[in-house]
Protein backbone atom coordinates (compact mmCIF):
# COMPACT_ATOMS: atom_id res chain seq x y z
CA UNK A 1 0.00 0.00 0.00
CA UNK A 2 2.79 2.40 0.92
CA UNK A 3 4.65 1.81 -2.34
CA UNK A 4 1.53 2.32 -4.43
CA UNK A 5 0.74 5.61 -2.68
CA UNK A 6 4.32 6.83 -2.95
CA UNK A 7 4.37 5.89 -6.65
CA UNK A 8 1.43 8.29 -7.03
CA UNK A 9 3.54 11.02 -5.35
CA UNK A 10 1.77 10.96 -1.99
CA UNK A 11 3.87 11.57 1.10
CA UNK A 12 3.32 8.60 3.42
CA UNK A 13 4.06 8.20 7.12
CA UNK A 14 3.47 4.86 8.79
CA UNK A 15 2.85 4.24 12.46
CA UNK A 16 3.37 0.78 13.89
CA UNK A 17 1.76 1.37 17.28
CA UNK A 18 -1.84 2.39 17.92
CA UNK A 19 -1.07 3.85 21.34
CA UNK A 20 0.98 6.68 19.80
CA UNK A 21 -1.27 7.20 16.78
CA UNK A 22 -3.52 9.94 18.16
CA UNK A 23 -0.65 12.06 19.51
CA UNK A 24 1.23 11.71 16.23
CA UNK A 25 -1.82 12.54 14.13
CA UNK A 26 -2.55 15.56 16.32
CA UNK A 27 1.00 16.86 15.95
CA UNK A 28 1.21 16.20 12.17
CA UNK A 29 -2.38 17.02 11.07
CA UNK A 30 -2.23 14.94 7.89
CA UNK A 31 -4.46 15.62 4.87
CA UNK A 32 -5.79 12.07 5.12
CA UNK A 33 -5.50 9.10 7.46
CA UNK A 34 -5.68 5.45 6.40
CA UNK A 35 -6.41 3.37 9.47
CA UNK A 36 -6.33 -0.40 9.88
CA UNK A 37 -8.78 -1.48 12.57
CA UNK A 38 -6.51 -4.36 13.56
CA UNK A 39 -3.70 -2.80 15.54
CA UNK A 40 -1.52 -4.91 17.77
CA UNK A 41 -1.61 -2.83 20.91
CA UNK A 42 -4.97 -1.07 20.78
CA UNK A 43 -8.21 -1.00 18.83
CA UNK A 44 -8.28 0.98 15.61
CA UNK A 45 -11.84 1.92 16.56
CA UNK A 46 -10.48 3.58 19.71
CA UNK A 47 -7.95 5.55 17.66
CA UNK A 48 -10.76 6.61 15.33
CA UNK A 49 -12.88 7.79 18.28
CA UNK A 50 -9.95 9.79 19.68
CA UNK A 51 -9.35 11.46 16.33
CA UNK A 52 -13.01 12.32 15.76
CA UNK A 53 -13.48 13.52 19.37
CA UNK A 54 -10.76 16.17 19.21
CA UNK A 55 -11.51 19.48 17.51
CA UNK A 56 -7.96 19.65 16.12
CA UNK A 57 -8.24 16.33 14.28
CA UNK A 58 -12.00 15.81 13.81
CA UNK A 59 -12.05 17.10 10.23
CA UNK A 60 -9.28 14.84 8.94
CA UNK A 61 -10.78 12.41 6.41
CA UNK A 62 -10.21 8.79 7.42
CA UNK A 63 -10.24 5.64 5.32
CA UNK A 64 -10.77 2.71 7.64
CA UNK A 65 -10.02 -0.78 6.43
CA UNK A 66 -10.44 -4.24 7.88
CA UNK A 67 -11.02 -7.85 6.96
CA UNK A 68 -12.96 -8.51 10.17
CA UNK A 69 -16.64 -8.73 9.27
CA UNK A 70 -17.92 -7.88 12.75
CA UNK A 71 -15.62 -4.87 13.11
CA UNK A 72 -16.60 -3.63 9.67
CA UNK A 73 -20.29 -3.92 10.54
CA UNK A 74 -19.74 -2.11 13.85
CA UNK A 75 -17.92 0.77 12.17
CA UNK A 76 -20.54 0.93 9.44
CA UNK A 77 -23.32 1.14 12.06
CA UNK A 78 -21.39 3.84 13.94
CA UNK A 79 -20.99 5.91 10.78
CA UNK A 80 -24.69 5.54 9.94
CA UNK A 81 -25.93 6.27 13.46
CA UNK A 82 -23.61 9.23 14.12
CA UNK A 83 -22.87 10.82 10.73
CA UNK A 84 -21.83 14.18 12.21
CA UNK A 85 -19.37 12.57 14.63
CA UNK A 86 -17.97 10.20 12.00
CA UNK A 87 -17.79 12.95 9.40
CA UNK A 88 -15.59 11.97 6.45
CA UNK A 89 -14.97 8.38 7.61
CA UNK A 90 -15.00 5.84 4.78
CA UNK A 91 -14.88 2.07 5.16
CA UNK A 92 -13.02 -0.30 2.84
CA UNK A 93 -13.40 -4.02 3.46
CA UNK A 94 -10.49 -6.35 2.76
CA UNK A 95 -9.72 -7.68 0.33
CA UNK A 96 -9.87 -4.57 -1.81
CA UNK A 97 -8.11 -3.59 -4.98
CA UNK A 98 -5.39 -1.00 -4.54
CA UNK A 99 -7.03 0.95 -7.36
CA UNK A 100 -10.15 1.30 -5.16
CA UNK A 101 -7.97 2.72 -2.39
CA UNK A 102 -6.25 5.11 -4.79
CA UNK A 103 -9.59 6.24 -6.19
CA UNK A 104 -10.88 6.98 -2.67
CA UNK A 105 -7.67 8.79 -1.68
CA UNK A 106 -7.82 10.94 -4.80
CA UNK A 107 -11.51 11.67 -4.28
CA UNK A 108 -11.02 12.73 -0.67
CA UNK A 109 -7.98 14.89 -1.31
CA UNK A 110 -9.49 16.60 -4.36
CA UNK A 111 -12.85 17.29 -2.71
CA UNK A 112 -12.20 17.87 0.99
CA UNK A 113 -15.40 18.00 3.01
CA UNK A 114 -17.62 17.18 0.03
CA UNK A 115 -17.55 13.39 -0.01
Amino acid sequence: MRRVLEDEQYQVSILQEGKDAFATVKSMIPDLLILDLKLGDMSGQEVLKQIKSDTTTADIPVIVYTAAVLEAEEVSRSIESQPKFYNDVHLLRKPFELTALLDKVEELLENPGHV
